[in-house]
């Protein structure tokens, strides 16, 4: 992924978790009260917020170090674990599925991947 579009999605997603973050305190707390799944869903966003400010991270080190190739892996770790891990609860939390569940680890293995794969490329790359 280019730096532009790993800044952007970045950024994007930030904005997306601010308002499905939004959306389930005041929209769904009903919903999620009654299925006692608001501490899933708060998950699920902090988790978002999290790589979403990773992928920030990545794509401003991608800038200001060209020279450390394969950081753009983190990045697609990140968005992969984000729609693996956040998805996956917000499913399970607005629908009931619970072997959703089931998956959500592997989302957090691709989130894990990215920030290990950060520290490869850093630690290969830089002084």
């Amino acid at each position: 992924m280019s730096i532009k579009t790993i800044l952007i999605l970045g950024a994007l997603i930030s904005a997306v978790g601010v308002m499905i973050g939004a959306f389930g305190a005041h929209g769904l707390a009903k919903l999620l009260t009654e299925t006692n799944r608001t501490a899933t869903f708060e998950t699920a966003v902090k988790y978002q917020m999290y790589h979403a400010l990773g992928l920030l991270l990545v794509g401003i080190l991608m800038a200001q170090f060209p020279a450390a190739t394969g950081l753009s892996i983190s990045g697609i770790c990140f968005m992969i674990g984000i729609l693996i891990f956040s998805g996956s609860l917000y499913v399970l939390c607005l629908t009931g599925v619970t072997w959703l569940g089931a998956i959500t680890p592997i989302g957090g293995l691709f989130l894990i991947g990215g920030w290990l794969n950060m520290v490869w490329v850093l630690a290969k790359n830089l002084p």
